[in-house]
């Protein structure tokens, strides 16, 4: 009897855990969004934001030593094949770089494509740039807007530089200072430029797809441009 080469208990446990732990780093960024902007509401409910993230993290850090032990890898052999875990375990606001194991995930569940190649490549990157933005602009803001010499003062300054950034403007009127604020750019820029290649490379595909198919239906000899009308 054959047996499916996807079907293992990694892959089982990952299937059952992936959708519960997205909506878990939504936790996390909601419980971290309070932590850092609200400043002025009682310490009691910034303590359970804190005692919230603390939770969160541990159920990751579960999740990732239940992955260790079905992987049947040592630890050093399983940070290289699956670098991505050990990195979300460290840094949590990055979870939502696994967006796309999470549309795997739901795609097994209806054993088809939920969505068009190109319409999957756009909507990743949408969520993700909102997401990793929402992130990004939460650790600068909590890094600059105390430190000597800060031009991002505001969570708006934050946001405003965010945008810039993911979008590879860099108008240079708002910037981070700090070393980890500086840190956080620098993994926003190559964020930004990863999820704007996707798009446009998607954007590509579509439209040389969409010509190819009008070559496939002209007459032959006829010599007008695709796309040209009759």
């Amino acid at each position: 009897m054959d047996v499916d080469e996807g079907d293992t208990p990694l892959d089982r446990w990952e299937q059952r855990v992936e959708l519960p732990l997205f909506y878990a780093s939504l936790v996390f960024l909601a419980a971290y969004s309070v932590r850092i902007l609200a400043h002025d509401v009682d310490v009691v409910w910034r303590e359970i934001a804190l005692a919230t993230m603390l939770l969160m993290w541990f159920v990751f850090a579960a999740d990732f030593a239940v992955r260790l032990r079905l992987s049947g890898q040592r630890l050093p052999r399983f940070l290289r094949t699956r670098w991505l875990d050990a990195v979300v375990l460290l840094l949590p606001l990055l979870r939502p770089l696994r967006l796309v194991k999470l549309y795997t995930t739901l795609q097994r569940r209806r054993d088809q494509p939920v969505l068009d190649l190109y319409v999957r490549v756009i909507v990743y990157a949408g969520l993700s740039a909102v997401l990793l933005g929402w992130a990004g602009a939460l650790a600068v803001y909590h890094q600059e807007r105390t430190a000597p010499g800060a031009t991002i003062l505001t969570f708006g300054d934050a946001v405003w530089w965010v945008c810039a950034t993911l979008t590879t403007v860099g108008y240079g009127d708002v910037t981070p200072v700090t070393a980890w604020g500086r840190t956080v750019a620098v993994g926003l820029m190559i964020c930004g430029l990863a999820l704007l290649g996707a798009v446009t490379g998607s954007f590509s595909s579509w439209l040389i797809q969409v010509f190819a198919r009008e070559d496939e239906r002209r007459p032959p000899g006829d010599a007008r441009p695709p796309g040209a009308s009759s």
